[in-house]
């Protein structure tokens, strides 16, 4: 939105032609940064409380330098970056305070830690090759505000692992459950809880495991009640919703 129209938009409020909440409505779905290849959405974070987040894959370098650039105008703290590759990244560590994590290929720039929360999410793992994905949505709710809790490899075929740490799933208000194979976890972390379960079926198999398709089918038909599910190795979005959940109960103050 151009500097005038906002100022039409103020001279409407102040004459009472146009109450404030519908002013404000105007205001938050207006503005985005024309790139020519990127339409960068600057009032994301009035609609939705978080600012946007650059999904790297597919992206050339410069391409994302241009959209930090954007962004950095309006948030210039905890830009996220998903499925950030390598060589992008010593790209962009050149140009901005980049923290690059290799293993789940998260990127934040000018990373500020806070707690925004009072909860806690754990990330539970069926196996360590579940890690990289489970990474990706731990990381991804730390720089959106959470504490979280990792338990990683405690998977039912060995379930006393799970059963070891019962103590932190009771007191966790959001859980995501990540696993591959037939991705069993989600079920069972869903019958020993109280709260909500995000499912994240892995692409982690053998053949009949159809690159993750079995664990989505189990998962997506779980008994268990309360649990929910996004699609194949979706750390970032199970991250992202995990945080929605835990701040609904009001932000650490």
């Amino acid at each position: 939105m151009e500097s005038h129209d906002i100022l039409s938009l103020l001279k409407q409020v102040q004459d009472g032609t146009l109450d404030i909440h519908s002013a404000y409505e105007k205001i938050k779905i207006s503005s985005f940064d024309d790139l020519g290849y990127a339409r960068v959405d600057h009032h994301r974070q009035l609609r939705q409380g978080i600012p946007e987040v650059i999904y790297g894959a597919g992206k050339t370098p410069e391409q994302m330098e241009g959209i930090i650039r954007s962004l950095i105008s309006h948030s210039p703290e905890n830009i996220l970056i998903t499925r950030l590759s390598a060589d992008a990244a010593d790209y962009l560590s050149g140009r901005f305070a980049l923290t690059y994590d290799t293993i789940s290929r998260i990127g934040i720039i000018n990373h500020v830690p806070r707690i925004t929360a009072s909860g806690t999410i754990v990330v539970a793992t069926g196996g360590t090759s579940d890690i990289p994905v489970a990474e990706e949505a731990a990381l991804t709710a730390e720089v959106l505000g959470n504490q979280v809790t990792r338990l990683y490899d405690v998977g039912v075929a060995g379930i006393h692992r799970l059963l070891s740490n019962v103590d932190d799933i009771a007191k966790a208000n959001v859980i995501i459950a990540v696993a591959g194979m037939e991705g069993a976890l989600a079920s069972v972390i869903g019958g020993l809880s109280d709260c909500p379960v995000i499912g994240v079926p892995t692409s982690v198999g053998y053949g009949a495991s159809f690159h993750g398709l079995s664990a989505l089918l189990s998962m997506l038909n779980s008994c268990a009640s309360g649990v929910s599910v996004v699609n194949i190795d979706n750390g970032f979005g199970a991250g992202y919703l995990a945080s929605m959940i835990n701040h609904i109960g009001g932000n650490v103050e």
